[in-house]
């Protein structure tokens, strides 16, 4: 009896840690300290919307826009290969460096 409710505790602790994994973070503070093997874990709505809310702050730090044109779509390509690279590292640092790395070819904020 006591190992059947055990097993149903950790069952139960393993759905919500799950679960925990897949919400996406309410603030930056919490937010760039989300590494890429977490979000990969999001669905990909809240995945996406992550990135786009980090990409802006770190954007508007270096001061260019990110379009929504071919440029934006390199960037979302070096944030996936950079992931791929680094499942571990932070994603805002992953999507920080692409920023930087392209910074030539983006717009300036006005």
């Amino acid at each position: 009896m006591i190992a059947k409710s055990l097993a149903v505790t950790v069952a139960l602790m393993l759905v919500a840690s799950a679960s925990q994994a897949q919400m996406a973070p309410t603030n930056i503070d919490q937010a760039i300290y989300v590494t890429c093997r977490q979000a990969q874990a999001m669905n990909p709505e809240a995945r996406k919307g992550l990135a786009m809310s980090l990409a802006e702050h770190a954007a508007r730090h270096h001061g260019v826009v990110i379009p929504e044109d071919q440029r934006g779509a390199q960037m979302a390509y070096l944030v996936r290969g950079g992931c791929t690279l680094m499942p571990d590292a932070h994603l805002f640092a992953v999507i920080d460096y692409a920023i930087v790395a392209e910074m030539s070819h983006l717009p300036k904020r006005q």
